[in-house]
């Protein structure tokens, strides 16, 4: 027998045995049906323009199909699709091409994880379509991704001049207006803002609608609490809207200056060496306390005398000049640095 017959025969032999292994009964378990570990689909797919192209954005599947946890998604499958806009055909179905394969990871349930892709160098006057597959081993790939389409378009430049002025319990944002392209030619389309605000350093995310003018005024926001804002400019086409250039981060504090209500029910007892000063309490969540003012006779103005902190509504004045009769006032004051301070209550007298 040849060498040619001998490697013959060793290969049938060894394909015997591979296929006796697979249909005998050689298995010590079950193999695992697809749908124990097919993930399901990512619905959640978006993705943001800016001057330099697209950043795509989805949240890793955690779970099966059937529900079951998953620990790891090995890759995902992008899938790109472009269309020159002045031949896109609404009822046509989407030239998707071959995915582009993107490295997945470990999944923890609970802590939701962000797959993230961008890409530039897109062409002008077309519109693309994004998808997004899962694999979470051979053969386990899930269904479609939601789709998500927009269109490129050569960018406007950046919003400049953006100024933040805070008030309280609101940010007061001005920008100047967007006429050119990042090339420098001159916009025709209509142009839209989206104002976009970061608060403790997190993530930037739009607030409120894409505007028409150059102001917007941010009523979501805490006194006190740091926040920053950019503005982008939106370019507006027939077949959609183009993200462009983002302006300068900037910064604001809203402040609180509202001073908590007047006290009322002011009243005043002459006790022996002293006068005590009673009133309402103020109802104020951030009410800190209460200041005591004392006028006498041939004076115009008050002189601040004590203050005394909440829950206290009562105040001993055992400093007293003499006279034939004082004149009391209570304001109220907050927490805010500085303090808001309310206006003065209604005088009371006190007789010696």
């Amino acid at each position: 027998m040849t060498a040619e017959n001998n490697i013959a025969h060793g290969l049938v032999f060894l394909m015997i045995l591979i296929v006796s292994g697979i249909t005998g009964c050689g298995y010590k378990t079950m193999p695992v049906p697809p749908e124990e570990i097919v993930p399901k689909a990512i619905v959640d797919l978006g993705y943001e323009l800016d001057e330099k192209g697209v950043t795509l954005t989805w949240t890793y599947p955690e779970e099966t199909v059937k529900g079951d946890s998953l620990s790891e998604i090995t890759s995902f499958k992008l899938y790109r699709a472009v269309v020159p806009a002045d031949q896109y055909c609404d009822n046509c179905p989407i030239p998707f091409i071959e995915p582009l394969l993107i490295e997945g990871g470990a999944v923890v349930a609970g802590k939701p994880k962000v797959g993230v892709h961008s890409t530039t160098l897109l062409r002008p006057g077309h519109l693309y379509f994004f998808k997004v597959r899962s694999e979470s081993g051979w053969w386990a790939e899930s269904a479609d991704s939601n789709v998500v389409s927009f269109l490129w378009d050569i960018p406007a430049s950046s919003p400049q001049a953006l100024d933040a002025t805070a008030g309280d319990s609101k940010v007061m944002l001005r920008w100047s207006p967007v006429t050119t392209h990042i090339d420098g030619t001159m916009i025709k389309e209509p142009v839209r803002y989206q104002v976009l605000r970061s608060s403790r350093g997190g993530l930037f995310s739009p607030v409120g609608v894409l505007q028409e003018g150059m102001e917007f005024v941010d009523g979501e926001v805490v006194n006190g609490m740091k926040y920053q804002y950019k503005v982008q400019a939106v370019t507006m086409y027939e077949k959609g809207q183009v993200g462009g250039g983002i302006s300068p981060v900037v910064d604001a504090v809203p402040v609180d200056q509202t001073p908590p209500p007047v006290p009322s029910g002011v009243q005043g007892v002459r006790t022996a060496g002293s006068v005590k000063v009673i009133w309402e309490k103020v109802e104020a969540v951030d009410l800190e306390g209460y200041r005591i003012y004392r006028r006498m006779p041939g004076e115009t103005r008050p002189v601040k005398v004590g203050e005394v902190m909440v829950p206290s509504t009562m105040f001993e004045d055992t400093s007293l000049p003499e006279a034939e009769e004082w004149s009391y006032s209570v304001t109220s004051f907050d927490r805010a640095m500085p303090a808001n301070e309310s206006k003065p209550s209604a005088e009371v007298e006190v007789r010696n």
